[in-house]
């Protein structure tokens, strides 16, 4: 990349519109190198929330680099319509669909010991109620499916990982996590009036300061953790979460595909990525951009303390 069109990349991203919309995805992919064919031949995948929108672009495009997928879903119709698709744009494709409620501690267990074996590991299951609500295991849903979920699972399934020649993890966060401080003082959002978009941007500052903390839990074992975000793309969940924004910005958004794209790069590239940074259009971006976002050791320690003991995890 040369020095001109990193300034570029970088203003763009400062400025949001023009580098998290369709323009600054077309603008950057110029200076990128194809995906080799084949390169995932003989990986296993599994993809959390594939039956929609980013979660669905990105088992297809790692069942087009020759991996096998597996489609974590709650809705099985969802995930049976998302096979098909994928079966029928990628002949040979081989793919499964697994039901998993990412919400729930015993569906997760359920899940992981159901695996014979796994490479990469992509979180990207999400929900944005409107209104607080706990699930069967007391804890708030946003905080559940994105953080302890995910957090979990992975842990799970370190064994598995740890035995890959190449393992992945990819947290699939969002832009919107900028606005949020890392709130370790109230993780389950008890405190305050309740908006489902904040729990969702609080959660999604969550994942990023998951990556790193992971990154060295699993280092002995050579297991990558990867977060990033994928800008602003035109899927079911953004149109039926966030109305008033997809009617504003829907000339602008990225298609699912073009949202997935990091999340393919960050599990096939080589060589693999730094591990525990924060990602964006296969750049390495920074995870703060405004003062009041910082955290200290301490409440990044807080943090993981709860969500480990919430899980039942040894920190």
């Amino acid at each position: 990349m040369s020095g001109l069109f990193r300034v570029l990349d970088t203003v763009a991203d400062r400025l949001v519109v023009p580098g998290y919309s369709k323009l600054g995805f077309q603008l950057r992919r110029r200076g990128w190198p194809p995906l080799l064919p084949g390169s995932l031949r003989g990986r296993k995948a599994v993809v959390t929330g594939a039956g929609t929108g980013i979660g669905k672009a990105t088992a297809l495009g790692l069942a087009r680099l020759g991996a096998e997928v597996v489609l974590v879903v709650r809705d099985e119709r969802k995930g049976a319509a998302a096979r098909d698709e994928i079966a029928a744009a990628v002949p040979g494709a081989v793919v499964e669909i697994r039901l998993c409620d990412l919400s729930s501690s015993e569906s997760v267990r359920r899940f992981a010991a159901s695996l014979d074996r796994l490479d990469i590991l992509v979180h990207n299951a999400g929900v944005l109620p409107q209104e607080r609500t706990e699930t069967e295991d007391g804890h708030e849903l946003t905080f559940a499916t994105h953080v302890l979920g995910p957090l979990l699972m992975t842990d799970l399934l370190r064994p598995k990982l740890a035995a890959s020649s190449d393992p992945r993890v990819v947290l699939v966060s969002s832009g919107g996590m900028y606005t949020q401080r890392l709130h370790a003082d109230d993780p389950e959002y008890r405190e305050g009036d309740y908006r489902g978009a904040t729990a969702y941007a609080r959660t999604k500052r969550m994942q990023v300061a998951l990556a790193p903390l992971l990154s060295e839990r699993y280092a002995q074992d050579g297991i990558g953790v990867h977060a990033m975000h994928p800008g602003w793309a035109d899927t079911p969940g953004v149109a039926g979460s966030l109305p008033g924004f997809h009617r504003l910005t829907r000339t602008f958004l990225r298609t699912a595909e073009e949202g997935a794209d990091t999340v393919v790069w960050l599990a096939a590239t080589t060589p693999a990525p730094r591990s525990g940074q924060f990602w964006h259009d296969r750049r390495a971006r920074p995870t703060h951009l405004l003062p009041t976002t910082g955290e200290t050791p301490e409440a990044i320690d807080a943090f993981w303390q709860y969500s480990t003991s919430a899980v039942g995890l040894l920190p």
